[in-house]
């Protein structure tokens, strides 16, 4: 090997232990004054009065740092380094701009895509994360490489729809088939009576009272069951007495065939799910039940 060749290896080496030596020095440095904490004077009153209401303010905040916001508290640290930029870049505008951005990606990524992700739950679609969040910072510059903001947002309004009526169909398209099929069978006794909105009913006894209208307060005995004849609730269960309410104060199918009915009447009401609770769950009864209730009109109540 050449003199000159060694020379400049020694020095290449040199130069790169001086780099070291000065980066770890410099770091040193660096600790040594965030170590260094200025000595606090508390002068007056009013100086007590903020010290102590700082102090105060601390009060069960690692806890909640901890729980609500996911923080290590081995890197407290980096929190207080994280608070005092805060404060003293409180009238920065970049540094504000900066901030919020934090803020939004926090609830986007803690409430608004969790809450869409449990929406499209067993549904054929899946939220992709990163897409959402480039689509999210693409609107906000302008950018229409793709869509629109306008024909975005009926876009997704539209995929959320279709991702909706397919996860129904997955979940409850049995229950309402169910449903559906015996209503079907049921109209083509001859005992049952079909009404104009699909309300089907068959007379047990037939009173001779009047008839509510769709404001009076009635009292009935009644026992209601699924189509595949599960008894999810009856007035026995609430006590001895007839149960009482005004006619327009329960569902559809109940207050058609409660004016319909002579006082003294017991029917056997056959009601489908739009004219019962439609697409809500109400305990045993699943979305888009068809369900059968026995009812039987005692007394309209007199004010």
């Amino acid at each position: 090997m050449r003199k000159s060749t060694i020379i400049i290896a020694l020095a290449i080496v040199v130069a790169g232990a001086f780099s070291i030596e000065a980066f770890a020095a410099k770091k040193k440095e660096k600790a040594q004054k965030k170590a260094e904490k200025t000595v606090v004077t508390l002068s007056t009153q009013s100086d007590t009065l903020s010290y102590v209401a700082g102090m105060t303010m601390s009060q069960g905040l690692v806890p909640y740092l901890q729980q609500s916001m996911g923080v290590d508290t081995a890197y407290m640290a980096q929190f207080i380094e994280g608070f005092e930029a805060a404060v003293k870049q409180d009238n920065n505008p970049e540094f504000k701009a900066y901030m919020a951005g934090l803020e939004i990606a926090k609830q986007m990524k803690e409430r608004m895509l969790p809450g869409m992700e449990r929406e499209l739950k067993d549904s054929p679609d899946t939220l992709m994360r990163e897409l959402a969040f480039r689509g999210f910072t693409d609107a906000l510059q302008g950018d229409t490489t793709y869509y629109n903001i306008d024909d975005a947002s009926l876009l997704f309004k539209d995929l959320m729809s279709e991702a909706q009526e397919a996860k129904t169909e997955k979940l409850y398209g049995a229950n309402r088939r169910a449903g559906e099929e015996f209503l079907a069978a049921n109209a083509k006794k001859d005992s049952v009576v079909t009404t104009e909105s699909g309300l089907q009913y068959k007379v047990i006894a037939e009173g001779k009272g009047e008839k509510p209208q769709s404001t009076d307060r009635v009292k009935v005995n009644y026992e209601g069951r699924l189509v595949d004849g599960t008894v999810f609730d009856s007035s026995k269960k609430h006590g001895d007495k007839p149960i009482e309410f005004r006619a327009d104060q329960v569902i559809k199918g109940w207050t058609e065939a409660l004016t319909l009915m002579p006082v003294g009447s017991k029917w056997e009401l056959y009601i489908p799910y739009d004219l019962a609770y439609g697409d809500r769950d109400s305990g045993k009864i699943k979305p888009y039940s068809a369900l059968i209730f026995t009812v039987e009109l005692v007394e309209i109540v007199k004010k």
